[in-house]
């Protein structure tokens, strides 16, 4: 069975955030604007679909014409186990810069590590593994 995919409807801002992205996760990032699309429910240059394909898949696009972005309110996005922990300590100190750690990744009393941290662009993320990993 397939999983959900991500995607995300940014307030102006989809080529800024999923550029980010592709930086924190590497992958292959295409960018296709409302002009591309001929689509007149918002402005020429913003982007009206975007995917990030790789180890983390995101897709997303700006907001048309009465549409509003994201919110989230008790959602994580969960890389739990998702990679090597070297991976998921890098991935985490990325999504940091420029946004707000909630809770370090690190040891945690139940024996597994995690954290989570709020990235730049308001998306809630749990990174963690169990020993070992």
């Amino acid at each position: 069975m397939a999983a959900p995919q991500i995607y995300l409807t940014f307030p102006g801002t989809a080529r800024e955030a999923l550029g980010f992205y592709a930086d924190v996760f590497g992958g292959e990032l295409s960018l296709h604007t409302f002009e591309d699309f001929s689509r007149t429910d918002g402005p020429p240059g913003s982007i009206a679909h975007g995917v990030l394909t790789g180890i983390i898949d995101l897709s997303g696009s700006d907001a048309a014409d009465g549409e509003r972005g994201f919110r989230l309110e008790g959602m994580r996005l969960s890389l739990l186990g998702a990679a090597e922990p070297a991976i998921l300590h890098g991935w985490f100190d990325k999504l940091a810069d420029g946004g707000t750690v909630v809770d370090p990744l690190g040891p945690k009393p139940w024996g597994a590590s995690d954290g989570q941290v709020i990235d730049r662009h308001g998306l809630l993320w749990l990174i963690g593994y169990e020993p070992g990993a």
